[in-house]
């Protein structure tokens, strides 16, 4: 069952016995009060018809001593025809005889034995589909002792209550009907998020997660559909960042399979050629220069791959080391170098990390600016103090990047220009270590490039300070 319908027949079951109950007790309160006022008359014509009665004994004539049965049946045909419509009564004897009777009044009854001297009593009584209100009291007169008893008729009373209900039960019944139209549109309405929360899902079952479900109010469901949507937003990252990670280790498997096949074509087939013919000196140191130059490509990537993966599993005791520290580090590598114009400026300040990692990722970065740069070229290394760490640059007038080759740059085995990088040895796997290194110090590379203009290398290593109270 929807949840929609749900809300309907609940509203409409609630309404039917909220309706219901009240529909009863209202009509019962109409009735007893209805009721209760038709016994109050009927007990105030009982008392003026004894009085009326108690009177007209008074003028009987002084000769009767006793009140005789033919008087007492005289004055009840008086009273009875001076009364209103639709009254009965009946007088009986201190015997409990019957002395005067209206047609139509009902049979005896130990009612009569109720009746005392203080009391009035009163009983609702049913006679041929008829109600009737009936009451007793006792006449004293001309020390006679009589028992007055009245009917009056309150068959209205009980019509109106039947007629009461079956206007509320047909009311009732409209009010359900019309109810439940006006329920079904606000379940409709009050479900609609609830819907198009589904249509969402339904459509990141399918794969499309880009997908967002529609907000269209500001309560509750609206903030579900809110969190549903930053939820999705974060499962639309998640899958796209596994995606990467898939596509990243499936090129990485490719570049390294082909890494590994190029020196080892070379070495199998010098040291085939070695075996296999006898060759003049030159010829075989040429082929023994080779195997020892592919052999020591090999040793170099795989150093650099274990250094990865280490660096991965691995933490870092951080020292405080001064900045400069690592600028002479970069001129005693590449101050004698005559291929190259370094440009080395820094402002005075503390390092705080694993000073030899970092002089590794700017080893790497200087040597990568200087395979992207033409002999004689101007490479700038640049360090200053920052407001929350110290500020390390690179910058090269190379042949710069392209934005797409940016983002993956930093990838094992990537190579912007693999031409131009197995030239030099090189592997595609520095920028990766550096990234590791950078990830483990809480920083990471900022690469600004222009192609045919040249490339920026940046990072921040922050205070230590900083990273305790993060």
């Amino acid at each position: 069952m929807k949840f929609s319908d749900k809300i309907l027949f609940s509203t409409i079951i609630i309404m039917a016995i909220a309706l219901g109950a009240s529909g009863y007790f209202f009509v019962n309160y109409v009735f007893d009060a209805s009721l209760e006022r038709e016994v109050g008359q009927a007990l105030d014509e009982s008392s003026i018809l004894q009085f009326a009665f108690e009177t007209a004994a008074l003028n009987v004539p002084s000769k009767y001593d006793v009140l005789q049965d033919a008087v007492v049946e005289e004055i009840g045909a008086k009273l009875e025809a001076g009364g209103q419509g639709g009254r009965l009564l009946r007088i009986s004897g201190e015997d409990m005889e019957t002395l005067y009777i209206s047609d139509g009044f009902a049979e005896a009854t130990d009612f009569l034995s109720q009746i005392d001297r203080q009391t009035r009593i009163y009983q609702i009584i049913r006679e041929n589909d008829r109600y009737y209100v009936q009451t007793g009291s006792m006449i004293d007169a001309l020390d006679r002792v009589l028992y007055l008893e009245t009917l009056s008729d309150v068959t209205g009373v009980f019509e109106e209550r039947t007629q009461g209900f079956h206007i509320y039960r047909r009311m009732t019944v409209l009010v359900l009907l019309c109810g439940s139209v006006l329920m079904w549109g606000i379940a409709v309405w009050l479900t609609k998020p609830v819907r198009l929360l589904k249509k969402a899902t339904q459509k990141m079952a399918e794969g499309d997660y880009g997908y967002r479900a529609e907000c269209i109010s500001h309560d509750e469901m609206g903030q579900l559909t809110e969190d549903f949507n930053r939820m999705a937003g974060a499962l639309e990252e998640n899958v796209a960042q596994l995606e990467d990670a898939v596509r990243a280790r499936e090129d990485f498997i490719g570049a390294f399979s082909h890494e590994l096949k190029t020196p080892l074509t070379s070495i199998i087939g010098y040291a085939d050629l070695l075996r296999s013919r006898k060759l003049d000196d030159e010829t075989h140191f040429l082929s023994a220069n080779y195997i020892y130059t592919e052999g020591k490509r090999l040793e170099a990537m795989s150093f650099r791959l274990l250094d990865i993966v280490v660096m991965k599993r691995s933490s870092l005791e951080r020292t405080w080391t001064k900045a400069g520290e690592f600028f002479d580090y970069l001129r005693q590598m590449y101050g004698t170098a005559e291929e190259y114009r370094l440009d080395i400026q820094y402002e005075p300040g503390q390092v705080y990390g694993e000073a030899n990692l970092l002089k590794s990722v700017l080893l790497n970065l200087v040597d990568n600016a200087c395979k992207a740069s033409e002999p004689g070229s101007l490479i700038e290394i640049r360090g200053k103090k920052k407001t929350g760490g110290y500020w390390f640059a690179v910058k090269d007038y190379g042949v710069g990047i392209c934005e797409e080759e940016c983002k993956r740059i930093t990838e094992a085995f990537y190579m912007v220009d693999k031409s131009r990088s197995r030239s030099r040895n090189g592997a595609g796997l520095g920028l990766a270590l550096c990234a590791q290194v950078l990830s483990l110090h809480h920083s990471g590379l900022e690469i600004e490039s222009v192609p045919g203009e040249g490339s920026c290398f940046s990072f921040l290593i922050p205070d230590g300070e900083e990273e305790e109270d993060a």
